[in-house]
């Protein structure tokens, strides 16, 4: 590697002060051009078998619904990921099979920042409230807002698509 590419590319690392807590933004997307992103989704069902979903509208995906998850950070525990985004999307606890129920790959062949995904769909049950000041009624949902389904939506998140078996047929942890 030539001196002067060492140089920027330890610039660069000046810019992130702890991987563990996540990278910044344009460091993020850099990165998400080189490399697949390992992430976690939560498939959360109630008694009623009904799955929990929220609300997303952003400039890669566009509004849809869409099952809660996140990426794993560097040397973070992917048990600790599942935890936190339960925390960080729906302000509530959940415990969860220890084994994913299905891994995927997802590449997207019309872009490339974050066009290259690793998800594992780990089924999970709430173990604390959610925040009711999230829940969507009525009208279109705003980002972030969540809501029971008893069916996948005709609105879902394109990328999504392949977890609507798994959102219409997976029964919840305590019918297993």
């Amino acid at each position: 590697m030539s001196l002067e590419l060492q140089d920027r590319l330890n610039e660069i690392l000046k810019e992130i002060p702890n991987a563990r807590e996540g990278l910044p933004l344009e460091i993020f997307y850099f990165i998400s051009q080189l490399t697949p992103m390992i992430n976690v989704d939560l498939l959360i069902k109630n008694e009623k078998s009904e799955t929990l979903l929220t609300w997303r509208a952003d400039r890669f995906y566009g509004p849809a619904w869409h099952i809660p998850g996140g990426i794993i950070r560097f040397k973070e525990n992917i048990e600790d990921r599942v935890l936190k985004v339960s925390q960080s999307e729906l302000g509530a606890n959940v415990r969860f099979l220890p084994e994913p129920i299905f891994v995927r790959n997802l590449i997207n062949h019309t872009r490339d920042i974050r066009g290259h995904f690793i998800s594992m769909l780990f089924l999970c049950e709430l173990t604390s409230p959610l925040d009711s000041s999230l829940e969507a009624i009525g009208g279109v949902p705003a980002p972030g807002q969540w809501k029971w389904h008893p069916q996948a939506p005709d609105d879902l998140l394109t990328n999504q698509e392949v977890f609507r078996k798994y959102i219409n047929e997976t029964k919840p942890i305590n019918g297993l």
